[in-house]
């Protein structure tokens, strides 16, 4: 097999950018060596590695339409993180995918849209909402419910500001407990999203965050009359091979790495409860 075949090879990449973007989160910006190409979509992820550490996957943060440089919003929670985060600009490091598929936009062409992230979850996110608003006649009413546990660990906040301002667009921030600085709102993305209550008529949610919140935030989008058809959400996985193959990730007859990380509720909806 020819090395460029190989799907368990990491591609080297350079670190060009490193930004703090919120309490021990860091954006990574790579660029491949050698004009490796790397053909992705909003949704799909890929494998880091910290050469002689070990490798994680992450969630795509960037679109290809943006930015030839790819981005990961990395959170510093375990050995691999800790040794990318120690990283500095210049470093190289490996790069494997992209994996799993993608966020169905182009399907979604014309309806209303409704993103949900909980926090590090809105880094795959990230890409959709850019996708959107760099092609923002093709879609619907665009409404963002952005969450985290305090301030400090709500991510892309410098972004805010761009998505809010954009035409018929919303943009919700909430979190789970706020600080003495903090003047938005306080409580669960659950009921901020009752609060805004969005419409499910040509609607479709898209979600992503921690397992608890997004088997809540499904409960509380079927009562505002969304159904699973409508629901559409990107699940993480303890992924070790990344291509169906070590079994770690499987929910039933599924694979998180292959058939997923994105699926629609009616995919996943009799796993689901076992799962998160």
């Amino acid at each position: 097999m020819n090395e460029r075949d190989n799907p368990l090879r990491p591609y080297p990449g350079r670190l060009v950018g490193i930004k703090n973007i919120a309490q021990d989160i860091k954006l990574f910006q790579i660029e491949l060596k050698d004009g490796q190409p790397f053909d992705y979509r909003p949704g799909q992820f890929a494998f880091l590695s910290a050469f002689g550490v070990g490798e994680a996957p992450f969630g795509l943060a960037s679109t290809a339409e943006r930015s030839p440089v790819l981005e990961f919003a990395i959170n510093r929670i375990g050995t691999v993180t800790d040794a990318l985060h120690s990283l500095e600009p210049g470093a190289v490091v490996g790069v494997r995918g992209p994996l799993g598929n993608w966020f169905p936009l182009e399907e979604i062409k014309g309806r209303n849209v409704v993103v949900l992230g909980g926090g590090i979850g809105g880094a795959p996110l990230r890409p959709v909402i850019h996708s959107i608003l760099d092609h923002r006649d093709d879609y619907g009413k665009l409404t963002i419910l952005w969450a985290a546990r305090t301030p400090s660990l709500l991510i892309f906040t410098d972004e805010y500001e761009q998505w809010a301002a954009a035409p018929d667009t919303e943009l919700h921030v909430t979190v789970d407990e706020g600080d003495e600085r903090w003047s938005g709102h306080v409580g669960l993305i659950t009921q901020l999203l009752e609060r805004v209550a969005p419409s499910p008529e040509n609607a479709v949610a898209i979600i992503c965050g921690p397992p608890i919140m997004i088997k809540f935030t499904l409960l509380t989008l079927e009562k505002l009359k969304f159904q699973p058809q409508q629901m559409l959400m990107t699940l993480e996985a303890k992924m070790k091979c990344g291509i169906g193959k070590c079994g770690r990730c499987n929910m039933g007859e599924k694979f998180v790495c292959v058939h997923g990380p994105v699926f629609w509720y009616t995919e996943v909806a009799r796993f689901l409860e076992s799962f998160v």
